[in-house]
């Protein structure tokens, strides 16, 4: 019994250091992945001359300063959209990197336009990537439109 008790009490030790060290992969590759997003992002913003911030494919759309997350009036020039966007990006960057990944499946509920919403912290990462990417994505079109061709993809 005392044998199958050492044995138990090891294998316990095991899977919670090995948990940490997937915690600490899981931190290192997001960290990755969002400087990569940064770095591609970047190259959108440097790609639009700083006269097509403004531009708009149709009205009713959002403008290409807007698309990337610069609603505010005073955010629609180049350089402030590109301060904007990059502060941004080094701010979850920040957080990620000083984030307590034992935390990451701890659920967290946030009153979003169409109701609460209930996930994980890393959920809700993901999904903060995801739509960071989306408007990136959307992007592509602007600057097509604009006669640019956008930047290549940047997977690694």
């Amino acid at each position: 019994m005392k044998l199958l008790f050492c044995l138990l009490l090891t294998f316990s030790l095991l899977s919670v250091s090995g948990q940490a060290g997937i915690n600490d992969t899981l931190r290192q590759q997001l960290v990755r992945d969002w400087q990569r997003a940064k770095e591609y992002t970047d190259e959108y913003l440097s790609a639009a001359p700083a006269d097509k911030y403004g531009f708009r494919p149709i009205d009713s759309m959002r403008s290409f300063a807007e698309q990337m997350l610069a609603k505010s009036p005073d955010l629609q020039n180049k350089d402030s959209v590109v301060n904007y966007v990059n502060t941004s990006y080094d701010f979850a960057i920040q957080a990620i990197q000083n984030m307590d990944v034992n935390k990451l499946t701890e659920v967290v509920t946030w009153n979003l336009p169409g109701g609460k919403r209930s996930v994980t912290r890393l959920a809700w990462l993901l999904k903060a990537f995801e739509h960071q990417t989306h408007h990136r994505g959307q992007c592509t079109v602007y600057l097509r439109l604009m006669g640019i061709k956008p930047p290549a993809e940047k997977l690694f």
